[in-house]
């Protein structure tokens, strides 16, 4: 996951900060509007409004657009939660068609994996372990998966239901990892945040250009902004938040696992 700059902030603390600069903005614009109101009696209020009502049309625009594919990746990444948590209990019950002692020690790898797998959404300080440690077990269990379909069990179907299962848990360990690491890119978050310092700004220049602050009215939009904003930046940040993907289906698997034993 990259970091970004706003990641040092905690997710209040980003909306704290986008209310409070958006403030900022707004009275810089109002002075402004006041001040070329006063020595420019040839400004139109109407090309004023117009002009705020394109910006205003053009954030909320790029705040749809955002938050549409923040919610589509927050799906995948519950979906993929199903998905991993199917196909490692799949891999673990086609282990019933091995032999001893390989039936036995995939298994332990398995009960290790999904421990490491919840660990890893549970402290995030752990994550980078986590993901380490699961592409080790990958290895351990394809290594043992290739003696097996070479040695031991050659031209077996069942073997060949193990192997597929196995491939299926590999493979959603990389989506997995794909999905949940996405980060809307900077280059988007600093346009989203021109945009929205310059359409703050045109709203207080606008009341300037009339005389009327409109304080309240300009703080209720200033706050549904900021709110929309940190909706994005939780569904932008999978590890930490208020909106997290529900890991129920690895943990019912964790509890079906350990109640049966290796």
């Amino acid at each position: 996951m990259s970091d970004q700059p706003l990641d040092a902030l905690p997710i209040w603390g980003v909306y704290i900060a986008i209310v409070l600069v958006a403030l900022l903005a707004v009275e810089v614009g109002f002075q402004l509007g006041r001040y070329w109101q006063q020595h420019t009696e040839q400004e139109k209020e109407s090309a004023v409004g117009a002009l705020v009502g394109a910006t205003l049309g053009l954030l909320a625009f790029l705040l749809v657009f955002l938050s549409g594919g923040a919610t589509n990746r927050f799906d995948a990444r519950r979906q993929l939660v199903v998905t991993e948590a199917n196909a490692i209990g799949t891999t673990y019950l086609r282990t019933g068609y091995l032999d001893e002692p390989y039936r036995t020690d995939i298994r332990q790898f398995l009960h290790e994996y999904v421990d490491i797998r919840l660990e890893a959404v549970t402290d995030p300080d752990t994550t980078a372990y986590a993901l380490a440690r699961s592409e080790e077990i990958h290895t351990e269990l394809w290594n043992r998966a290739e003696v097996i379909a070479v040695t031991a069990s050659p031209n077996s179907d069942m073997v060949a239901l193990f192997i597929e299962s196995l491939n299926e848990v590999i493979d959603v360990h990389t989506e997995r990892i794909v999905v949940g690491f996405f980060r809307i890119p900077l280059n988007i978050w600093l346009a989203v945040y021109f945009i929205a310092l310059l359409t703050m700004a045109m709203v207080g220049f606008q009341n300037g250009v009339t005389g009327n602050r409109a304080f309240v009215t300009q703080l209720v939009m200033i706050l549904a902004f900021a709110g929309v904003i940190l909706l994005i930046v939780d569904l932008d940040r999978p590890q930490e938040g208020f909106i997290q993907v529900s890991q129920q289906a690895l943990i019912d698997l964790q509890r079906q696992l350990h109640a049966t034993g290796p």
